[in-house]
């Protein structure tokens, strides 16, 4: 089939499918993780800062979510965090947007909120299924367009259909807001100076450091909202359109597509992406 057909059921279960399977094959390289920081084994380097790493598990997550697609679905682009863009001749104009480690910090430090994301838009640059594979939680979440967003915890023969966050729970003074800073010291300054404002109708705040996953817990209703600026598409691909078909307000940043030599530093940083029960909708700055 080609993206004229992405309206089908058949077919958008076919796409969830070869989704959930490489998803799995990412996060089942991360799962060969052994306990213990691995901070100054050797095993990593430095990205950007010395708090954002890459590890050899980046690359052999994303070489193992890579084969499932080139092996299920070879006439389909690829990006990704690691080796960027890989172009076919004859493109299908499916294209499928990967973070093999996405939380890269918590990994390193045996934080357990790292996951594999894996996400497929049509030409048009709609999502139409995504994965948030969390090994060290033992837990998958996906969601199909016009299917629902799900969630399944290891030990569990069946996944629940999520829905959000309960409503409510800002007038009640116990809403909970997700959040994260930019690794850049003057981006970070930036946002400290702004988070009294944001923080106004929310009991309290978390910052998980991963997005992937703040979105996803939007999406089961953990987080009642979540925002954050500086995020690249493979961020966001999966965890948002989880987050939207459970019925959030969610808003993604219109960024250069990576086909395109992806977004400069200056527009990432400029954008917010987020996501919120119905009753925070709107609570975020607009780009």
């Amino acid at each position: 089939m080609t993206a004229s057909n992405a309206s089908d059921g058949d077919f958008l279960a076919e796409l969830l499918a070869v989704a959930r399977r490489a998803a799995a094959a990412g996060a089942a390289v991360l799962a060969t993780r052994d306990g213990g920081v691995l901070a100054g084994d050797g095993t990593q380097e430095n990205k950007s800062s010395g708090s954002d790493w890459v590890t050899e598990f980046d690359v052999a997550a994303e070489k193992a979510v890579r084969e499932v697609l080139v092996s299920e679905r070879p006439a389909d682009v690829v990006t990704g965090e690691e080796e960027g863009t890989t172009r076919v001749q004859d493109p299908s104009g499916f294209r499928w947007s990967i973070d093999p480690l996405d939380g890269t910090t918590n990994f390193i430090r045996d934080i357990v909120y790292y996951a594999t994301s894996v996400a497929v838009a049509d030409a048009d640059g709609r999502w139409l299924a995504g994965v948030v594979n969390a090994p060290a939680l033992r837990r998958e979440y996906w969601a199909v367009r016009g299917g629902g967003a799900w969630r399944l915890d290891a030990g569990r023969s069946a996944p629940r259909r999520l829905d959000g966050p309960e409503p409510g729970r800002g007038a009640a003074g116990s809403a909970l807001l997700a959040t994260g800073f930019s690794y850049d010291p003057g981006i970070r300054a930036e946002q400290s100076r702004f988070l009294p404002g944001l923080m106004d109708g929310f009991g309290d705040m978390r910052r998980l450091g991963s997005a992937a996953l703040d979105l996803c817990l939007v999406a089961d209703g953990t987080h009642d909202a979540y925002g954050e600026r500086g995020l690249n598409e493979h961020d966001f691909s999966a965890g948002a359109l989880i987050a939207e078909e459970a019925g959030c307000w969610v808003r993604r940043p219109h960024l250069t597509s990576p086909l395109d030599g992806g977004p400069s530093d200056a527009e990432r940083l400029a954008a917010w992406t987020c996501a919120a029960g119905i009753e925070f909708s709107g609570r975020f700055p607009l780009d």
